[in-house]
């Protein structure tokens, strides 16, 4: 027996050393003995720890993976290698978007941005608001004005004549007012061209100018050819 022992376990046979194992309940151990069958109990033990599980095998023909402390492991890892991070600044903490930055951080001076919902313009000083409006083209300015003026033969106020011109943009067709209404004093009656010399008397200084004036007899004069067909007596006049 001691013989056999001496040449040790062999590498596949668990069941033999149990066999073996078993054999030798019935006699008695020699010292030898027992140490070689401790020394085999002992290998057996590292031969099951070194055995890798079923779950924790790799399956066949997959590369093994880098060790955990390996730094081919580190190529997709986001985190610092160094501890201290990359200087970016973090969503969570300082400087990031979508939050104030750091205690104590100055920045400087930015334009406000009129499109932020935060946007308040009585902020930002002193604020002028002007209403823009269009110059009235020439046929706008013919359908606007002469209504104003056929109500105007009908009461009779110049200053509502007035305010109601002063909110057109009349821009370069100002000369344009007169000649239309005298265009339609002529075609009305003698009480309506009263009307029309004392409009024009308000309106200058206010809404036109005397070259306004000016400019706009000579287009009466101009368009008089037109006059006498609706108008004949339009020239003595």
């Amino acid at each position: 027996p001691c013989d056999g022992a001496a040449q040790g376990p062999s590498p596949g046979g668990a069941e033999d050393e149990e066999e073996e194992d078993g054999a030798g309940e019935g006699r008695a151990w020699t010292p030898q003995e027992k140490l070689l069958h401790e020394a085999r109990l002992k290998a057996k033990a590292k031969r099951r720890l070194r055995r890798p599980s079923s779950r924790e095998a790799p399956p066949e023909g997959a590369q093994p993976g880098p060790e955990p402390g390996s730094p081919k492991g580190r190529g997709h890892d986001r985190r610092s290698r160094t501890g201290k991070g990359r200087g970016l600044p973090k969503k969570g903490g300082a400087g990031g978007k979508g939050v104030w930055g750091a205690p104590g951080l100055v920045y400087g001076y930015q334009e406000p941005d009129a499109r932020d919902p935060n946007y308040d313009e009585a902020a930002q000083g002193d604020t002028v608001f002007a209403t823009v409006v269009p110059e009235l083209e020439e046929g706008e300015l013919q359908s606007t004005v002469q209504p104003m003026v056929l109500e105007y033969f009908e009461h009779g106020d110049t200053g509502e004549v007035v305010e109601l011109l002063r909110g057109l943009n009349l821009g370069s067709r100002k000369p344009a007012v007169p000649s239309l209404a005298v265009a339609l004093a002529l075609e009305g009656k003698a009480s309506h061209r009263e009307l029309t010399s004392r409009l024009l008397s308000d309106l200058v200084g206010r809404v036109v100018t005397p070259e306004d004036i000016a400019c706009a007899f000579d287009k009466v004069l101009r368009d008089l050819p037109d006059l006498i067909l609706d108008t004949p007596e339009a020239p003595q006049v």
